[in-house]
Formats: structure tokens, C-alpha cells, sequence
């Protein structure tokens, strides 16, 4: 991958399955040094044109160099079934899921040996990364890919100001089931709870209200995926869960005044 205008990528062609919230902020970052093509089952023509990437079929998407599946996690599965006749040779097939274990072992089971497997959670999204990616986080689980191929990957990302973080899957599911999943689970747990802007606040509440603000603006969907396909959370919120009993039962405990 070598930075430059679309004009100027040489022979990096990027193909992009989905058009969601995430798809088109990679289409917008990626369309500035790429050629960029996006197949999106809706109607969103248009939106891709305007980002500057070409609206395409599925296996027009399928046959670029590096092909990113931008799907809800509950979706991979199918959509690995569907590309897999298209891609070819030597494509490198990247997910941006928010687990990776499963992703992963999906990939395996599904691509052709002949294609390569980059497994990556970009750690922002269209809230956070609307202005600059600079100081943002992504996770790379280089699965099999040459060397070379990675490392011009991972020098792009960089490049753009992004920290890399390089680690197995297994560690990531391990860590992001406490750090992304449980805080989904809060924020979800105070919107359900019914909290809301006061009069009379402090800072710590209103960093509560943050958290929930940010959970609200991603998909239901999302939240049940990244629990449901993390092998680790569901013990997080079990543990969770109880330390909070144990809280409210050491409460109920204390004496009368």
C-alpha cells in the first residue's frame, strides 16, 4: 500500500463489502490515496459516488486487491460464503470485526487458501474518528499474509496516525470483553435504567452520560454481535453483575443510624 491520491495508487485497488456507518468512514479515508469500489446490498449509489469510490457489483468488489468486509459480525459468515467464488488469487481479505476470535476462525474455514486473511478491529468509529484518525487505535491479527504485504499495511496505518497494536486473537477477545463489551453493557444498563441530564449533576455522572451517549449512537445490533460472538464476555458480565450485588448487599448491612 503506498499513500497518494487515487490517481496516483498504482496497482492497490481496494473492493469494500457494505456501506454502514463504518463502511462509508473507511471509504471516505481510504478513497483519498486508493481506488476504492463499494458493493452495498441497499440503495446508497449515490452516497459511494459522492465519498469518491465506485458503486459496484459484488464480484466487481471481489477482485481488488485487498477486499474489506464491513458487515455486522452475525452477518460474516454468509458473506464469506458469498465472495468466496469471486476473490482471487493473492486478494487479501481483511474483516473489521469488534471480536476475533470467531472472525477468525470463520476465515479459515471459508476463504481459499490462495487468498490472504488480516484480521483488524479499528478501535474508533464515525463519532470518533469524524475529524482526524490521528492518536486513534487499531488491532492487527496477522493471520496469513507474507510479511511484506503486512508491513506496508502496517507502515500505512501509521502512516495516517494511527497506534498499532499487534496481538493474537484469543488476547484481544480476552481484553475487549472487558474494555469494549462491559462498556457497552453499562452504557446499555443506564439507558435502560432511564438516566438523563440533571440540574443538579457531577462530573462523574456526566462521564456517565458520555458513555451512554456513545453506546446509543452504535446498533443494537452491534451490542448483541460483540457479546454473542466474544467467547470471554458473558463471564465479564457475570462477574460484573456480582460485584455489584456484593456492593448492594454490603449497603443493606450497614446499621441504622
Amino acid at each position: 500500500m503506498t499513500a497518494g491520491g487515487p490517481k496516483n495508487s498504482g496497482q492497490t485497488t481496494i473492493g469494500i463489502i457494505g456501506f454502514g456507518r463504518f463502511g462509508r468512514l473507511m471509504t471516505r479515508y481510504l478513497a483519498d490515496d486508493f481506488r476504492v469500489c463499494v458493493y452495498d446490498s441497499g440503495t446508497n449509489r449515490d452516497g459511494i459516488r459522492t465519498l469518491g469510490a465506485a458503486a459496484v457489483s459484488l464480484e466487481t468488489a471481489c477482485r481488488r486487491s485487498f477486499v474489506i468486509l464491513a458487515v455486522p459480525i452475525s452477518a460474516l459468515r454468509s458473506t464469506l460464503e458469498s465472495i468466496r467464488p469471486h476473490l482471487k488469487d493473492g486478494t487479501t481479505v481483511v474483516d473489521v470485526c469488534s471480536v476475533k476470535t470467531y472472525p477468525v476462525r470463520w476465515m479459515r474455514e471459508h476463504l481459499p487458501e490462495t487468498v490472504s486473511i488480516l484480521a483488524t478491529h479499528p478501535m474508533f468509529g464515525p463519532d470518533s474518528a469524524a475529524v482526524s484518525l490521528k492518536g486513534r487505535k487499531i488491532v492487527l491479527c496477522p493471520e496469513r499474509i507474507e510479511t511484506t504485504v503486512y508491513e506496508k499495511v502496517r507502515q500505512y496505518l501509521a502512516a495516517k496516525g494511527l497506534t498499532v497494536i499487534e496481538t493474537t486473537a484469543e488476547r484481544h477477545d480476552r481484553e475487549i470483553s472487558i474494555s469494549l463489551a462491559m462498556t457497552h453493557f453499562i452504557g446499555r444498563t443506564l439507558s435502560e435504567f432511564g438516566a438523563a441530564p440533571l440540574e443538579i449533576d457531577t462530573e462523574g455522572y456526566q462521564r456517565l452520560l458520555h458513555v451512554l451517549g456513545v453506546v446509543q449512537n452504535d446498533t443494537w445490533q452491534l451490542f448483541v454481535d460483540m457479546n454473542t460472538y466474544n467467547p470471554y464476555a458473558r463471564e465479564q458480565r457475570r462477574r460484573l453483575l456480582a460485584a455489584a450485588e456484593r456492593i448492594s448487599k454490603r449497603i443493606a448491612d450497614e446499621p441504622p443510624l
